[in-house]
């Protein structure tokens, strides 16, 4: 496994890219990230909160659980699907009228490796960081899912 991560430039504004190669084939990372059950016991979901409607216009909605044991839920829609290779997920944020993406794309390597990169630009530095953070703890979190559930 191998991860790059890319932060603010003169160019991105406060963008992040995070990439890592995963140890599992392309089909099996796309089936972790678009089905509730499996999304829900790696991405810091509450059990049976996960609904995924993956098709673009389709919505989603999660109720999350941070390590200190908070829950909030999420809700948002997918504005691009390209199975097996790209997602984008828009998140809805109250108070703001356009939701916040986050764009996810997959690309194999080799029959057991698969490339996996998530972005997003955020408006602020601080919320940039804070998503960097998420989106890292998801892909830890994946990671180990992926090693320790290599055939579901």
């Amino acid at each position: 496994m191998s991860t790059e991560q890319t932060g603010t430039t003169a160019e991105n504004g406060y963008s992040y890219t995070l990439t890592r190669t995963l140890d599992a084939p392309v089909a099996r990372v796309w089936q972790a990230w678009t089905t509730p059950g499996q999304y829900a016991q790696w991405a810091y979901a509450v059990p049976g909160s996960v609904e995924l409607d993956v098709r673009p216009g389709g919505t989603w909605k999660a109720t999350m659980r941070t390590p200190e044991g908070a829950e909030f839920p999420l809700t948002g829609s997918y504005t691009e699907v390209v199975e097996h290779r790209a997602l984008t997920v828009g998140m809805d944020v109250p108070g703001r009228p356009d939701p916040t993406l986050m764009t996810m794309e997959l690309a194999e390597e080799g029959p057991r490796n698969t490339v996996i990169t998530l972005s997003q630009t955020c408006d602020t530095a601080e919320e940039r960081d804070g998503a960097e953070q998420g989106s890292t703890m998801l892909l830890d979190s994946l990671t180990s899912f992926l090693a320790a559930n290599p055939d579901s």
